[in-house]
């Protein structure tokens, strides 16, 4: 069995003229999302195995708090140019890829590739997934790169709270 849980980074700003796209920055908002929904999850489900954030800033300082909730190792959290993409090729390519020793993995990236993602191997319909929305997948299987069709187990999204 292996289990995927897929964040979209947290809100980021627009308000820094001149920033390039994966440079932005995370809003105060986008922070106190990421630790809201970081803090939900570490209680409903154990520490993922790998920890892995699309190279952009808003999506590598989320994967950052979720690491900080869940006492992951900063240093180990791995961060892939590939993700930084609105498809879902390269995540679908950077799942297939994950080492099977990890039974478990949280992934940090963008949409439009998270939805398309989440609706192509996942259960459960989802129109939209917001920022520092969270959805989690199990497949039957012990290696990654034979994933088809999962049961979408969880879906957290920061409405859900406030």
């Amino acid at each position: 069995m292996k289990t995927l849980y897929i964040v979209r980074h947290a809100k980021s700003s627009w308000e820094y003229e001149g920033v390039k796209d994966i440079d932005r920055p995370l809003k105060k908002r986008g922070i106190t999302d990421a630790y809201l929904i970081s803090s939900v999850l570490q209680k409903k489900v154990s520490c993922p195995d790998v920890f892995i954030s699309s190279c952009a800033n808003r999506a590598l300082h989320t994967g950052m708090i979720f690491s900080y909730t869940f006492n992951y190792p900063l240093a180990n959290l791995k961060i892939s140019k590939s993700l930084y993409s609105f498809s879902d090729g390269y995540l679908i390519k950077t799942v297939k890829a994950l080492d099977d020793g990890f039974d478990s993995a949280i992934i940090f990236s963008h949409d439009h590739g998270i939805s398309s993602f989440v609706n192509k191997f996942g259960s459960k319909h989802v129109n939209h997934v917001p920022t520092c929305g969270v959805i989690a997948i199990k497949f039957e299987t012990n290696h990654w790169k034979n994933i088809k069709s999962g049961e979408t187990f969880l879906t957290e999204f920061p409405k859900h709270y406030k």
